[in-house]
């Protein structure tokens, strides 16, 4: 896989026996109120067509967007300066790709602390390294944690004292409760062991947007995702609005390109705009079909405003771990006087 789910397909099938989440979290006391928006508000300047896709990988324009993402408890962003990888992102003969296959082996399928519960993606990003890093480290962004963590060494020791402080459950999964003290305690985070590594992290308090770009993986990512990733940098320029914009390698879905996941702070105000309340503060959204002529309006709802943008919605992660999607489609039920879920269905779009 090109974005590593360090819980695989079979050990996902096997939590939700147990659980209609892959990563296991404690229910939150309360259910926050998502302000959201049904469309895509127009363009107000002229934006630069969508690129040509290539004819025999037609983009899916008919299924509906929810809950096409894997839930996933930590999302770390590896900061390669590169713009595009390998298929694999672990076939990768980089720091990187080092980095990768040493995370792998330690909490992967087959790995001393791998958890079937707790689902840990790893991805690549354009984003530069740390200045004047060590050799044979790598710099990875943590979300939602919104932590920088800089010069992580690939040694097996650093690689796990990572895991054990940022990556861990918090709560293990009930199905292992009939593992002994010491298989328990493997498998748990310590937040403590973070002064073990060689640089302190950093918090982000600007808003980060990902994009998939991965042209070694699929054409339609990467033909759309540079061209996203500069409208997008465009957007936050003309707003003066401080932050991160990156392509990243695969995160599942290509077709539904263009893919964007939205990360925002908790102490994200919007620039003084902001309407939706503490929802989506510390939480990640993700959409799907976003063109050119969605930036500007994605960015006014959700970066400005902090409002979710319903049509172009495939899920998220909130800050107490809770899936936004979930969230978000329980509330509109009920808003409707509802009592099952409701479907909510994509614009029809002429592309192909």
């Amino acid at each position: 896989m090109a974005s590593i789910r360090l819980s695989t397909r079979s050990a996902y099938r096997a939590s939700r026996a147990f659980s209609t989440k892959p990563s296991y979290r404690q229910s939150s006391p309360t259910t926050p109120h998502i302000a959201y928006t049904q469309s895509c508000p127009s363009p107000t300047c002229a934006c630069e067509p969508t690129p040509a896709l290539p004819e025999d990988l037609p983009l899916d324009t008919k299924t509906p967007l929810l809950h096409t993402m894997a839930m996933y408890s930590s999302q770390v962003v590896l900061c390669t300066g590169q713009p595009d990888w390998s298929s694999r992102i672990e076939d990768e003969k980089t720091p990187s790709g080092d980095f990768i296959r040493g995370m792998k082996g330690l909490i992967g399928r087959g790995g001393p602390a791998f958890d079937p519960f707790n689902n840990v993606s790893i991805t690549a990003s354009s984003l530069p390294p740390t200045t004047h890093q060590p050799p044979n480290t790598t710099t990875a962004l943590l979300f939602p944690h919104f932590k920088r963590i800089p010069s992580i060494p690939h040694d097996s020791p650093s690689l796990s004292t990572f895991a054990t402080a940022y990556l861990k459950a918090q709560t293990l999964h009930p199905a292992h409760a009939s593992l002994s003290a010491d298989q328990k305690a493997n498998l748990i985070r310590n937040p403590t062991l973070a002064d073990a590594l060689p640089a302190a992290p950093h918090d982000i308090t600007t808003p980060t947007v990902l994009i998939c770009g991965h042209g070694g993986r699929d054409a339609r990512c990467g033909i759309l995702g540079p061209v996203l990733q500069t409208h997008f940098e465009r957007e936050f320029e003309r707003r003066g609005i401080e932050g991160e914009v990156a392509v990243i390698s695969h995160i599942g879905g290509h077709k539904y390109a263009g893919n964007v996941i939205i990360y925002l702070p908790p102490g994200w105000e919007g620039g003084g705009k902001w309407e939706g309340g503490d929802a989506l503060k510390g939480a990640g959204v993700w959409y799907g079909r976003v063109f050119p002529e969605n930036v500007e309006g994605i960015v006014e709802e959700t970066v400005v405003k902090g409002r979710v943008v319903v049509e172009h919605l495939r899920g998220g992660v909130l800050r107490d771990g809770g899936g936004l999607a979930r969230v978000l489609e329980a509330q509109i039920a009920k808003e409707k006087g509802e009592d099952g879920a409701l479907k909510l269905k994509p614009r029809a779009r002429g592309r192909k």
